[in-house]
């Protein structure tokens, strides 16, 4: 079902992106990877590359409608379509609202909901029009529970989880398009790197004593998804570590 098929993967350049378009590329799939951290996108390109698959990078800020415009359109133009779309980018300052770290909200806003709608939004055509396709969209646990210091990170990332219902609702029975919302709950990644609200070290110090899922989990519950008969649409998949309670 994933062989010879073209995906698309943002926020590759590290965690579960990166992970994602590896397993993708050793799948059979041409990957197309987009970040904003070119460097680390020519690695993992190279590495596609080098284990025998088919890439091609570009710089992308999910935040600019017009990147992920020219992004598509630069994949449609090299391989003649997009049968994948995993909208993985995604920022998580954690901190108290009390602290008003406003510009880390609006970055939240921005990279978390804008750039799924961005990136949706440059696809979706394309896909209605040739009747088949599938968007993953990451969310978290995050999207289904509420947590001190996560009020503004849980609500983009409860955004996303009714957008992925919302746009399966719309195109899965008309298009074929199929839809699935991966939430994943604590992942060794990059992703608490970006929390500056120093009331939260202990916070992070002990996230990182769970025996956390890794990249890789996550890249292997999108393959599910992606590879299963074309009737069936996984439509979410909650994965925790065996250790986390909440």
């Amino acid at each position: 079902m994933i062989k010879d098929k073209v995906a698309i993967v943002t926020g590759a350049s590290s965690g579960i992106g990166y992970a994602t378009a590896l397993a993708l590329s050793k799948a059979g799939a041409k990957v197309a990877i987009g970040a904003r951290r070119t460097d680390k996108l020519s690695e993992l390109e190279n590495e596609i590359i080098k284990n025998g698959g088919e890439a091609f990078s570009q710089k992308l800020d999910v935040t600019k409608k017009s990147d992920c415009d020219s992004f598509v359109k630069a994949v449609i133009d090299k391989w003649g379509g997009v049968d994948i779309l995993v909208n993985n980018a995604g920022l998580m300052p954690l901190s108290f609202i009390k602290n008003l770290k406003v510009d880390e909200w609006d970055q939240m806003i921005d990279v978390n909901i804008k750039g799924v709608l961005y990136c949706t939004a440059a696809v979706i055509l394309h896909m209605h029009e040739k009747k088949s396709g599938h968007i993953i969209n990451i969310s978290s646990v995050a999207g289904r529970v509420v947590f001190p210091s996560g009020s503004v990170y849980c609500a983009t990332k409860h955004a996303v989880t009714a957008f992925s219902e919302g746009l399966r609702e719309e195109f899965s029975t008309r298009s074929n398009i199929r839809v699935t919302c991966i939430e994943p709950g604590v992942v060794a990644t990059e992703l608490t790197n970006s929390i500056t609200d120093e009331s939260l070290k202990s916070f992070v110090e002990n996230s990182k004593k769970i025996d956390s899922l890794k990249p890789q989990d996550i890249a292997n519950a999108i393959i599910y998804a992606v590879d299963a008969p074309n009737h069936v649409n996984v439509n979410e998949i909650l994965i925790r570590p065996t250790t986390q309670e909440r």
